[in-house]
C-alpha cells in the first residue's frame, strides 16, 4: 500500500510519514497541493491523507485535482480546525475525516479500514 500524506506543516507530515513507515506503510509525503499533484502524477498511490486548512490549495480543492489524475485513489482528510462545515464538506468527500493531533494508532486504524485490509 503506497499512501500520500499532503500537510502545510513540515515537520508534522514528514514525522508521520515516518511513524507509518515503521508500520509497514509505503509513505510519501508533500507541503503543498502543488507538490502532491507532481508526487501523483507521477507515482501510483492507493490513498491520500489531506490537510483540509492549506495556504493557496485546500485539502478539498486538492482532492477534486488529484482524483481527476487518479481516479480511485481513497482519501482522509485531517483538521487542526475541525469547524462543522469542514467536517460536513470533508466526511462527504472522503473514507473519513479525523481532528488533529490524530493518533497514529487511529490513523492507521482508519487507513486499514479505507483499504479494505485487516
Amino acid at each position: 500500500m503506497k499512501i500520500l500524506l499532503v500537510d502545510d506543516e513540515s515537520e508534522l507530515v514528514s514525522a508521520l510519514a515516518e511513524r507509518l513507515s515503521f508500520r509497514g506503510f509505503d509513505a510519501d509525503w508533500a507541503c503543498s497541493g502543488a507538490e502532491a499533484i507532481d508526487k501523483v502524477k507521477n507515482n501510483e498511490y492507493d490513498l491520500a491523507v489531506l490537510d483540509v486548512k492549506m495556504p493557496r490549495m485546500s485539502g478539498l480543492e486538492l482532492r477534486a485535482e488529484l482524483n481527476n489524475i487518479r481516479s480511485g485513489m481513497k482519501y482522509i482528510f485531517l483538521s487542526g480546525h475541525g469547524s462543522e462545515d469542514d467536517y460536513k464538506a470533508g466526511a462527504a468527500e472522503a473514507e473519513c475525516y479525523l481532528v488533529k493531533p490524530v493518533k497514529i494508532e487511529e490513523l492507521v486504524e482508519k487507513i486499514n479500514l479505507a483499504l479494505g485490509s485487516k
